[in-house]
């Protein structure tokens, strides 16, 4: 029951994820991508601060510092393809995220992933690829996203456990904060976000980010990152689900049968005991 409770409670951050594709489209064409990254994290970090002060720790920190470069990189990816490809399109590459997190895990730690894994991550794949549409620039960077992302949970379900989840989550925003400055200050001119965009920055710094990672961090110290990973596979339909009621995209009937594969892919690895003990014995998360 307690996987269960912390399956929803991360679902829940999934859902803040695909609503955002639409809200951060628009903002970062407002304020351009670096100020947007960069002003959205410095309010996160400020807002998570209060919650690990008292439990410091360096080394927490230089860990969650360490898987917060991932975390930047990926977000870097995906803003910046986000300006050349559609919300619901956006969200769906991402969902590769959950191919790349076995990926990450045999290559890194020779972690092996259950073949009814496999399999499910394989349906989930051909559904993304029925969702998926033509392939532009802007789709090609969201690749290298879902990449990044794979790689940032499969290192924060390796190396999370036995830290505050605060601290641990602080380190990994201000990392990822640093990051977003340094490009906004060699990037010219350096323009100050504009009044229309700071509702969309304050609805992603908060919600978004400083409260979705804080329960990210803290689900995967208690989670296999595998099933943390498909999870997230959901974040690609409530992309497109948002991005057909916020922003007219259409999904084809094709394209709807993709939807159903991921969210049968994701139930199969939720609710098979076997495969979630199997998984859970071999894994080091």
């Amino acid at each position: 029951m307690k996987r269960l409770a912390l399956s929803l409670l991360l679902l829940s951050v999934v859902a803040v994820w695909g609503w955002t594709f639409v809200v951060v489209k628009d903002a970062a064409a407002l304020c351009g991508v670096a100020p947007f990254l960069a002003v959205r994290y410095v309010i996160a970090t400020a807002a998570i601060a209060p919650f690990a002060v008292r439990r410091m720790s360096r080394r927490s920190l230089a860990v969650g510092a360490g898987i917060g470069l991932v975390l930047a990189a990926g977000y870097l990816f995906q803003t910046f393809g986000l300006c050349d490809t559609t919300p619901t399109n956006s969200g769906i590459i991402t969902g590769l995220t959950v191919v790349f997190v076995p990926i990450a895990n045999l290559l890194l730690f020779r972690v092996r992933t259950e073949p009814v894994v496999w399999a499910a991550v394989g349906v989930g794949t051909v559904g993304l690829a029925l969702l998926s549409s033509a392939v532009s620039l802007g789709d090609a960077l969201t690749v290298g996203c879902a990449a990044c992302f794979g790689l940032h949970v499969v290192l924060l379900g390796r190396y999370g456990r036995g830290h505050h989840t605060g601290v641990l989550a602080l380190g990994q925003l201000a990392a990822a904060t640093l990051v977003f400055l340094a490009a906004w200050v060699i990037s010219k001119p350096l323009p100050w976000p504009p009044r229309a965009a700071w509702p969309a920055i304050l609805i992603t710094s908060i919600p978004a980010t400083a409260v979705a990672f804080y329960v990210q961090t803290y689900v995967q110290q208690r989670l296999p990152a595998i099933q943390v990973a498909m999870i997230l596979l959901m974040e690609p339909l409530f992309a497109a689900f948002f991005g057909h009621v916020l922003a007219g995209d259409r999904l084809t009937p094709v394209q709807a049968l993709g939807a159903l594969l991921m969210v049968g892919a994701m139930f199969a690895t939720e609710l098979r005991p076997t495969a979630r003990s199997a998984v859970d014995s071999r894994s080091p998360n």
